[in-house]
């Protein structure tokens, strides 16, 4: 794990009083380490001792990417709770154990996410790039939480939320 990592996960420990700013912050380290397809996509089946090559490196992929997801949920809450989910085997069951524990509804979350996406507007002195990032976790969560938003709207999106000169 690279330093910032670490330092993001110890900043805020998963307990019972801040699960959204530590979900935001896992949804972060997920979004940069390129892992938060494992919440959307569902474990491919074992392949056969004859499958081609690409079909099982689809498989080992995800099996890495949930492993890894894994590691930085367990490590970024407390000793108690890392103990009761270690035992989970995906990302998703864990963080849907979480949503179900702490969380808001799922309709709650989309709601607020492209609420968001509508209002959305680039701040000055923001650049670009940390806007359409922001941006897009809001497309994710949207798409997470059931209310997916296609490639056109979201360029769409982008392109209104953009300061005017």
């Amino acid at each position: 794990m690279n330093t910032s990592i670490v330092q993001l996960l110890a900043s805020e420990k998963l307990n019972s009083d801040n699960y959204s700013a530590w979900k935001s912050n896992l949804n972060t380290i997920l979004v940069v380490e390129d892992l938060r397809f494992i919440l959307t996509e569902e474990c491919h089946q074992a392949p056969a001792l004859n499958a081609n090559r690409t079909v099982r490196e689809a498989y080992d992929r995800w099996g890495k990417a949930n492993d890894k997801a894994c590691v930085y949920i367990l490590a970024s809450m407390t000793d108690v709770l890392a103990k009761k989910y270690d035992s989970i085997a995906t990302t998703k069951g864990i963080m849907d154990s979480f949503r179900e524990m702490f969380g808001q509804p799922s309709w709650s979350l989309r709601h607020e996410a492209i609420k968001r996406i509508y209002t959305k507007r680039m701040k000055e002195g923001t650049s670009v790039r940390e806007h359409v990032l922001d941006m897009m976790m809001h497309f994710n969560i949207a798409k997470v939480h059931g209310g997916p938003i296609d490639e056109a709207n979201q360029v769409s999106f982008i392109l209104q939320s953009l300061r005017r000169v």
